[in-house]
């Protein structure tokens, strides 16, 4: 439809004497964008989209290689320590 409006301006400029069928151009390159948009906006929106029930997206079988849990430590333990000021040196 852009391209159509494209040529409803170009005809609409470059025909020469003006006359009704340049208003035509004109009302083309004027209303076109706006029925564009319309009809991209409505588009396949009609249809409703069938629910799938999420038990079918599950296996029935688990994997039991990835429900291992990994070996190793599981939880991070973060201490604080004191800070000590260079300046100061050993004098603790």
């Amino acid at each position: 439809m852009m391209t159509i409006r494209i040529v409803c301006i170009a005809l609409m400029v470059l025909i020469q004497p003006y006359g009704w069928y340049s208003a035509l151009f004109a009302a083309g390159a004027i209303f076109l964008p706006y029925v564009a948009v319309v009809m991209a906006n409505v588009g396949d929106d009609v249809h409703e989209q069938e629910r799938i029930a999420p038990e079918f997206a599950l296996s029935e079988k688990p994997d039991v290689a990835a429900a291992a849990p990994e070996p190793g430590p599981t939880v991070i333990r973060l201490q604080e320590t004191r800070a000590i000021d260079p300046r100061a040196g050993d004098r603790e």
